[in-house]
């Protein structure tokens, strides 16, 4: 990515509610990143508005150029990319008005991270952008929120460590890994439309899915490592103590194509994925919960009354976020030893992913990372570089047992 662009980072979105708080990120960090980057949208009043409050926060010297720009218009967003070098963006639901935006940043050939949960969305970006990315030599990396880079960095910190114990070279081991997530928090109203959205469109997706399966069963195998997802187990754990639910999110899909690219995950790789919950009755009410909203976003009508529910530039106020929190523990194994890690932080929804998100952008933006090219993970593509980031800004990577 040429340097001669006038900004390190565009962010398209920060006039609402989480692409607000990454922004208010930026600001806090711009000047010792010697950051050029600007905000971008629709309406120059508002984003003026935005520039005011970001300058508080951030000082003099912190503060974003400003962009219009409108994803509806394919010349506006291709001459917005064309300024970054990394294009951030939180305007969802993504299935509905992200894959231009992708196109934009690949036809520019300018770096994009987004905030995505939508497998529907990441899944179409693979297979119908995938090789025109990897010709241009951009980074498109989606999934950069609380989906997933705790679940992704976190089974790869697990798998460096495991690493230190394993004697001769891990990549012939076979390792079992499982993630159990808790959290305390509100999610967003864009999480919420989003899984609306995702549950209407299931049907399509699963044919989407099949045809797509067909298609790479007939394409010639490039390795003999297996990576497989663990069969789902409804259990008690006692090391946890805690019911052991598992967890149909996009986060063990981006574990496991992380760990298809990356041979240190072992010859052998079996990937599981569970939220915790403590009593059995809140278990069953969470699944009957899930069904019902499921069932209901079948019918049109219910899918419009559920989106109505939550306002998608919803969110908590300060207070209720600094009450949030997260925890991942990963437990993995191999024929020689096994581990146990933790990834923790705060307000998962909102300001940890604000922070995973600038620091994603920051990541590729500014430091010194082996070049990848495609429709790639947050471990495929930043790795190591992004666990020191993430660290140091206060997300907790740690080895328990």
């Amino acid at each position: 990515m040429t340097d001669s662009r006038p900004y390190d980072i565009v962010i398209l979105g920060a006039t609402g509610f989480t692409g607000g708080l990454t922004a208010e990120y930026l600001a806090r960090v711009a000047q010792g990143e010697n950051l050029r980057w600007a905000i971008a949208g629709r309406s120059m009043k508002k984003l003026d508005q935005c520039k005011r409050r970001l300058s508080k926060i951030g000082g003099s010297g912190s503060e974003p150029g400003l962009l219009r720009c409108d994803v509806r218009d394919p010349q506006s967003l291709s001459d917005t990319v064309a300024q970054a070098r990394v294009l951030i963006t939180t305007v969802g639901p993504y299935i509905h008005h992200g894959e231009p935006v992708v196109r934009a940043c690949i036809e520019q050939q300018c770096d994009y991270v987004d905030l995505t949960g939508e497998p529907e969305f990441v899944d179409r970006l693979r297979h119908k952008y995938g090789e025109r990315a990897r010709e241009q030599g951009v980074r498109i990396v989606n999934c950069c929120g609380f989906d997933s880079i705790p679940h992704d960095l976190g089974a790869l910190f697990t798998i460096r460590e495991l690493g230190k114990r394993v004697e001769g070279d891990v990549r012939g081991e076979a390792i079992k890994l499982e993630g159990f997530v808790t959290a305390g928090g509100r999610f967003s109203g864009g999480t919420w439309h989003s899984a609306v959205h995702a549950f209407n469109r299931w049907r399509d997706y699963q044919k989407d899915r099949k045809y797509w399966r067909k298609k790479a069963a007939k394409q010639p195998r490039n390795s003999n490592r297996i990576v497989k997802a663990v069969f789902p187990d409804l259990r008690f754990r006692r090391s946890l103590g805690a019911w052991a639910v598992p967890f149909p999110t996009i986060d063990p899909q981006v574990v496991m194509r992380s760990a298809k690219a990356i041979p240190d995950y072992g010859a052998r790789f079996d990937y599981g994925h569970y939220v915790l919950v403590r009593k059995l009755p809140r278990v069953l009410m969470g699944v009957a919960a899930v069904g019902g909203i499921f069932t209901l976003a079948q019918i049109n009508m219910g899918r419009d009354w559920l989106l109505q529910q939550v306002s998608q530039g919803e969110g908590p106020s300060e207070s209720q976020r600094e009450r949030g929190w997260f925890r991942v523990v990963f437990q993995g194994r191999s024929s020689q030893c096994r581990i146990t890690t933790q990834v923790s932080g705060g307000d998962p929804g909102y300001d940890e992913t604000a922070k995973m998100l600038a620091e994603s952008a920051l990541c590729l933006a500014k430091d010194d990372i082996p070049k990848t090219a495609g429709i790639v993970t947050p471990a495929i593509a930043m790795g190591d570089a992004l666990i020191t980031r993430l660290q140091s800004a206060g997300i907790r990577f740690e080895v328990l047992a």
